[in-house]
């Protein structure tokens, strides 16, 4: 049962990984591997995402204009992409937000009146 509670939580949460690698972003510039890494450690391991999805997302991000990418070297180690916030995707986060708040706030009503 818990795997299928770990799987429900995760289908939850990928329907708002824009959000999500948008608000990590809003942090600062990062790259794919420290994103991740911050998604598994800040859920306590419950959400991460693997390859393939991460990068699917930040590429249609990119072309949505939510997000730039660029490459910079590190001491000793090959260049890594860098991806980072537009104004664009600010906007887009912002409104996110508030479509998430007020989906959470209608959820509450009927949780607490139930």
């Amino acid at each position: 049962m818990a795997q299928r509670n770990n799987t429900l939580f995760g289908d939850l949460l990928r329907g708002h990984t824009d959000t999500i690698l948008l608000s990590i972003l809003l942090r600062g510039d990062s790259y794919g591997y420290r994103i991740n890494k911050t998604l598994e450690d800040e859920s306590d391991r419950r959400f991460f995402l693997n390859e393939a999805t991460l990068y699917t997302t930040f590429k249609r991000m990119q072309k949505d204009g939510y997000i730039e990418s660029y490459w910079k070297s590190e001491t000793s180690a090959p260049p890594r992409k860098y991806y980072s916030i537009t104004e664009k995707g600010k906007k887009h986060l912002k409104n996110n937000i508030k479509e998430w708040e007020d989906a959470a706030q209608i959820i509450k009503h009927f949780i607490e009146n139930g």
